[in-house]
């Protein structure tokens, strides 16, 4: 048998739909976020900053969303180079220079994992009774948090962004994309799994489309905690908030 019939397939939909497809949502997710940054600039505070400052977040909490942070994007970039780097690194390099690149890429993606794993399931712990519904958050989502109209929509500690985020993106992504990447790193803690051609092909797939819609709703969660908000990323840098804020 010289072509495995379900491997070709597997081969047209990760070099086709996975990479074609994750390419163009990765590409508006940016530049729809540029275009918004250009068009609207950052968010302004409803007021003029007050210089009290409010504890947000303790340095445990802090720690952990870091590493977090930290061990995504090193995922995310080494996890772009195995899936589109044949088509822009590998004419740059070479095929043996970049097939040694590669190999450290693919090293660095597997140790990581599991540490982004662990940040994940401490960070729900940690937040999720926080990142309940509430009172406000309907208003919110017809409002888009006011992002358009410019105009302050109040919010509990955590708003309905950010909930979101932290229910889809952070937790179900986060998840779908460690499980199947135990998977494909042959390491499933409390079950047995048959490591075939068949097994794996399906975890890549999962693996690749979970972390392609996961890093397009970082971008919008990365923007908004950065330049996008005034003050936002004052809680993570520091722990206090203007009270303004």
């Amino acid at each position: 048998m010289l072509i495995q019939r379900a491997g070709q397939q597997w081969r047209l939909i990760r070099n086709g739909v996975i990479t074609v497809y994750g390419a163009w949502i990765l590409a508006i997710a940016f530049f729809g976020i540029a275009a918004l940054f250009l068009v609207k600039g950052p968010i302004k505070l409803h007021a003029p900053m007050s210089g009290q400052k409010i504890k947000r977040f303790n340095g445990f909490e802090r720690f952990t969303h870091w590493v977090m942070a930290a061990s995504f994007i090193g995922l995310a970039l080494t996890g772009m180079l195995i899936l589109w780097g044949k088509y822009f690194a590998m004419p740059l390099m070479g095929g043996a220079a970049y097939g040694s690149f590669l190999d450290v890429c693919k090293n660095i993606h597997n140790f990581t994992g599991p540490l982004f794993t662990i940040c994940v399931v401490i960070f729900f712990l940690l937040f999720a009774h926080k990142n309940l519904p509430g009172k406000g958050d309907l208003q919110w989502y017809l409002t888009f948090g006011g992002i358009f109209s410019g105009k302050h929509v109040p919010a509990g500690f955590f708003n309905g962004g950010e909930k979101i985020w932290f229910w889809f993106g952070m937790t179900f992504l986060g998840l779908v994309i460690s499980a199947s990447g135990f998977v494909l790193d042959m390491i499933v803690p409390f079950m047995t799994i048959e490591y075939t051609r068949g097994t794996m092909q399906i975890a890549n797939i999962i693996h690749s489309s979970a972390a392609i819609l996961m890093s397009a709703l970082a971008m919008g969660h990365i923007y908004i905690g950065t330049i996008g908000m005034q003050g936002s990323i004052d809680g993570m840098k520091t722990g206090y908030v203007d009270a303004t804020w």
